[in-house]
């Protein structure tokens, strides 16, 4: 799933049980899990200015990286870390833990053949699912527009809690960039492609 999707479903999700103050752990939570990977992408791309190819085939799949990734969606440790806050009293590291399990329950479903290993450090299992949120050879397409859709119904729903402008603009902001790349791949772009074919 990707990664604004994460913070804008937990939002939806969590805020229900959680005071609206909330907001910033859940969403911090919903994106810390995927740190991993822009840290990655940022110092391969802008610092050893490594090709896309590279980037995702070779050196995302070194152990040091692929580790670090497993740590951030470790189900275990984001549990424990619940319970930790929960023991502790902070309320809003607790929030935070619980959004990032949220944000692993998500992905379990829709990653293939990029699935991570959700029990890492006692398992290196993977869950592969039959379905993928961006390969089409698994369903992308499919589970792309329902993540859209989600995302949509999910803002509809927060949009008069969020008293942020700043937070109403960014899930504005999301919600415009996904369907205008939607409209322009699934609908303009195939119609350019008839007409000059």
């Amino acid at each position: 799933m990707n990664t604004p999707s994460h913070a804008i479903l937990n939002l939806a999700l969590i805020s229900q049980q959680s005071p609206i103050q909330a907001s910033l752990p859940i969403a911090i939570g919903a994106i810390l899990p995927d740190a991993p990977i822009f840290i990655l992408y940022f110092w391969a791309k802008f610092v050893l200015r490594q090709p896309e190819r590279q980037i995702w085939l070779e050196t995302y799949e070194q152990p040091f990286w692929q580790n670090w990734v497993a740590m951030f969606h470790s189900l275990p440790l984001a549990l424990i870390g619940v319970a930790i806050a929960y023991f502790l009293n902070w309320q809003s590291v607790e929030i935070l833990f619980m959004s990032m399990v949220l944000h692993s329950l998500f992905d379990l479903p829709v990653h293939n053949h990029d699935a991570h290993r959700h029990f890492f450090p006692f398992s290196n299992y993977r869950f592969i699912s039959p379905f993928s949120y961006w390969d089409t050879k698994h369903y992308g397409g499919v589970v792309s527009v329902i993540e859209k859709i989600l995302v949509l119904g999910a803002t509809i729903y927060l949009f008069p809690a969020i008293t942020s402008w700043v937070g109403k603009g960014l899930m504005i902001g999301v919600n415009l960039f996904y369907w205008t790349i939607f409209l322009y791949f699934r609908v303009i772009k195939p119609q350019l492609y008839t007409k000059t074919g």
